[in-house]
């Protein structure tokens, strides 16, 4: 009997076994890692947490710039001149689709405008990476405005008679006297007597605190005659969003109710009309 042949076919089939157990374990051991197709890339993982941090505020930021430049922009208030209605500081929320949907601003209505043009000269240039910063700082209300941008509130629109002023020293509007209650207390509605019919297509505008404040009087003699275009309104000042204490929205004004539609002008109940 061949007793070392039957030892050798013996630990040749013990060989076998072991080979078909490894190369299981060996095909359990792959099925088990997870595929590479389903893995996220490795800069998404673990050390690259804080890139998706910067992913995550990036598109914050992009979205925030998105609807600032579309929808609703803070503003920064730099001035007195629309106290105390708005106050150095105020941070407001500027409705950009007020105007753009057929409607025109109205009288007594807090809009903010490119003066650029009509206030002063055209916007000078300048550094442009600069520009570019101050200006996405701007649109989220973390600087000044540009020097161009301005907020008052409009007295005259297109084909008005704007005069200063009757014998009580009220402000007229197309012969209309006009009790202008939002003004700051102790100023007149206007130390600078003036006539103007407002051209179709733009504003008369002044600011609340009429002493401290350099509007549409101050550019008489300006290209306009101190009027701002329609076009040139980045839209109108709808809420206070900061600081929290003033959280409210703008007031409106019911002071030009009583306002007559300026000669010619096309009823504002007419299709089409003009607002007053």
């Amino acid at each position: 009997m061949n007793t070392e042949g039957q030892l050798a076919e013996r630990d040749r089939s013990r060989g076998s076994e072991k080979e078909r157990e490894g190369r299981s374990r060996s095909s359990h051991a792959r099925a088990a890692e997870p595929s590479s197709a389903g893995r996220l890339p490795q800069w998404l993982t673990g050390g690259g947490r804080w890139r998706r941090g910067a992913l995550l505020a990036a598109a914050c930021a992009a979205l925030v710039l998105l609807v600032s430049g579309f929808v609703l922009q803070p503003f920064l208030i730099p001035s007195g001149s629309m106290e105390n209605t708005l106050r150095p500081g105020d941070r407001v929320l500027v409705n950009k689709l007020a105007y753009r949907f057929g409607d025109d601003p109205r009288r007594g209505d807090v809009v903010v405008f490119d003066g650029a043009g009509s206030f002063g000269e055209e916007e000078p240039s300048g550094n442009p990476v600069t520009g570019l910063l101050r200006k996405a700082a701007a649109a989220v209300g973390l600087a000044e405005p540009a020097e161009s941008d301005y907020v008052k509130r409009v007295v005259g629109i297109g084909g008005d008679r704007v005069t200063c002023c009757d014998k009580r020293g009220r402000i007229e509007v197309n012969g209309r006297p006009v009790d202008e209650h939002y003004l700051h207390p102790g100023d007149s509605p206007s130390r600078v007597p003036f006539d103007i019919v407002v051209p179709e297509g733009r504003l008369w505008v002044m600011g609340d605190h009429r002493d401290a404040s350099r509007d549409s009087r101050d550019y008489l003699g300006a290209p306009g005659g101190g009027t701002v275009p329609v076009d040139k309104v980045i839209g109108r000042a709808a809420w206070i969003a900061w600081p929290f204490g003033r959280w409210s929205g703008v007031p409106r004004t019911d002071a030009f109710a009583g306002v007559p539609a300026a000669p010619g002008a096309i009823p504002s109940d007419a299709p089409g009309g003009a607002h007053g």
